[in-house]
């Protein structure tokens, strides 16, 4: 897309910061104290990523953030307004289970687990995190989570099944009647 001057503008993402956090680096004279900022960026239609920045200032780990969260942002298989199959991300000691929902339950989630899903444009989902509550490996174990996924039709020709087959029990029943 181009604006009225002929110059290339980006689509407008889902922003969305999940910690901002002071850090501490011990030297001769003291601390020096500076901020790490964790943000998840998404266009709300299946593409998300997740960045961290770290600076002396607040706006500038921010600014850093953002970037790197564009640079790695990447589509993720959705069916509908959900996911097509129950996942489960692990990092360190944080795990976190996804598991599709039927149309008109929301999004099932809390802190940095909604923003990630919120951010790629799930609507409908059930979570659960486990053990570790560290922000950055919760948020970092939903990625890994919906990285793993494939689409219905991925997963049928592999497994040597129709695609019906495959779908979430919600979607069976009203194809089935």
């Amino acid at each position: 897309m181009t604006n009225y001057s002929g110059t290339e503008f980006e689509k407008e993402f889902d922003e969305r910061v999940i910690e901002i956090n002071r850090v501490a680096t011990v030297v001769k004279g003291g601390r020096r104290f500076s901020f790490r900022v964790t943000m998840v960026v998404g266009d709300n239609s299946g593409s998300v990523g997740m960045g961290v920045g770290k600076a002396n200032s607040v706006p500038d780990a921010m600014r850093k953030a953002t970037e790197k969260a564009r640079k790695n942002m990447h589509r993720i298989s959705m069916f509908g307004s959900t996911i097509p199959y129950e996942v489960v991300g692990d990092v360190s000691g944080a795990k976190v289970m996804l598991k599709p929902a039927s149309p008109g339950t929301g999004v099932i989630a809390a802190g940095g687990v909604r923003a990630v899903l919120e951010a790629a444009g799930v609507s409908d989902i059930l979570t659960k995190s486990l053990g570790s509550a560290n922000v950055l490996n919760v948020v970092s174990a939903t990625m890994k989570a919906l990285d793993q996924l494939k689409t219905p039709q991925q997963i049928a020709a592999e497994r040597g099944k129709p695609v019906e087959a495959v779908l979430p029990h919600w979607e069976r029943k009203k194809r089935n009647g």
